[in-house]
């Protein structure tokens, strides 16, 4: 089985802000735009909208009109730079105030024709929950026609869920799946939960591929056989929070979150086994190896890039707009605990890989990165994890010199 070469790498973590507080009132964001030095230049940010709760994704319906989720269960609508009042459509998971109530949103690809708009959250059944896909009509600024299409074989009391979801262009939804592993900062090295991720008989640590109607595809790779589930197409992940098609291969690229170390960016092939938990150069929350072997195992693909100590990555993008040409297919990466956007440029004369990090001195969390249709960068921010204060995002990075 062919093994992807292995970088090795690190970026040291930056100390984090101070937790904000509990009310809920928009937290006051800066006023006007702040300009940031980067390598070979300077660069705009510009709050396009505050007063999120806790942006998790951002999804462009048109040049004029960005939809966003909010964690606690709201999918937000903002028209001509000006965050309407009332949600689209509010989840129907049921997590509490300030709880954790919806994840991602993707278009569909003929979204300009059919207006189609998918949404994973997690799905509650008493103590329980999964991860479960729906996908509904955007109707002037209501999401009409909401239908569950898929929920994911993941049940458990707790655990990350991940959740991604992303269109392929041949029209194909991926969707990721955490490995559930509700021991892992017990201050414990109980690795039941977590092993899940290295059998097929469950979506628990995989990567899943759909139709766009939550159907299963008739190539894909386990379909057919004994003892596995035929959504899968990838296993052996963590938590997996980005997923992107690579301009210049047509690769499908995902990030995922390790534990204490070893966060990932792995290629993704129809079948292959990505290695946790018995690959990572992770350490458990009580400090000892997550794996006995931590670099490499037969049958399993090693990452295309890793990070010690963490960053832990949200998203992932790779750009191909005009606004910003030096940075032409650079891979860009939504990083939480670093609070920074990470540049990686490819196929330097110098460096195979050259890293820069973004936007640190905002001292924000990196939820999200696409690209608009301007060609500029978006991204959707948080000041912590934790917290009922609606002082979340978005800002918008333009060239300075424009």
């Amino acid at each position: 089985m062919f093994t992807h070469t292995l970088r090795f790498s690190a970026v040291f973590a930056m100390l984090l802000t101070a937790a904000p507080g509990y009310s809920q009132q928009a937290a006051p964001q800066p006023d006007g735009p702040q300009i940031l030095d980067v390598q070979g230049g300077k660069i705009r940010v510009v709050t396009v909208a505050s007063g999120l709760f806790h942006p998790w994704s951002l999804a462009f319906a048109d040049a004029r009109t960005i939809l966003v989720t909010e964690r606690n269960g709201r999918l937000r609508m903002i028209r001509d730079g000006a965050l309407l009042p009332e949600p689209v459509w509010t989840s129907p998971s049921s997590a509490g105030e300030g709880g954790d109530a919806l994840h991602f949103v993707a278009l569909h690809p003929k979204f300009p024709e059919n207006q189609l708009v998918y949404l994973s959250y997690p799905k509650r059944d008493g103590e329980r929950f999964t991860l479960a896909v729906v996908r509904g009509r955007l109707s002037g600024t209501k999401l009409t026609d909401v239908q569950e299409i898929f929920v994911a074989d993941a049940w458990e009391t707790g655990g990350n869920l991940a959740g991604r979801i992303f269109f392929t262009p041949d029209r194909m939804l991926y969707v990721t799946v955490g490995d559930r592993d509700r021991l892992c900062c017990t201050g414990t090295e109980d690795n039941s939960l977590r092993m899940k991720a290295q059998k097929l008989d469950s979506d628990v640590g995989k990567t899943l591929r759909l139709r766009d109607d939550g159907t299963i595809p008739s190539d894909n790779p386990f379909l057919g056989r004994d003892g596995a589930r035929p959504e899968i197409f990838t296993y052996g992940h963590r938590n997996g929070y980005g997923l992107a098609v690579n301009p210049e291969t047509g690769e499908l690229w995902q990030a995922e979150i390790g534990p204490m170390g070893g966060d990932e960016v792995n290629i993704l092939l129809p079948g292959h086994n990505y290695g946790w938990p018995l690959v990572s150069t992770g350490r458990n929350y009580t400090g000892t190896l997550v794996s006995d072997q931590p670099w490499a195992r037969p049958g399993m693909d090693n990452p295309r890039i890793h990070w010690v100590p963490s960053i832990s990555p949200s998203s992932i993008m790779f750009y191909t707009g005009d606004k910003f040409p030096n940075w032409k297919n650079n891979l860009f990466v939504g990083a939480l605990t670093t609070q920074q956007l990470v540049r990686i440029a490819f196929h330097q004369p110098s460096q195979a890989e050259r890293r820069e990090g973004l936007l640190a001195p905002l001292h924000q969390r990196i939820r999200d990165v696409q690209q608009g249709p301007d060609g500029y960068i978006y991204v959707a921010t948080e000041r912590s994890s934790q917290g009922n204060t609606a002082d979340g995002t978005v800002l918008r990075i333009e060239p300075a010199d424009e």
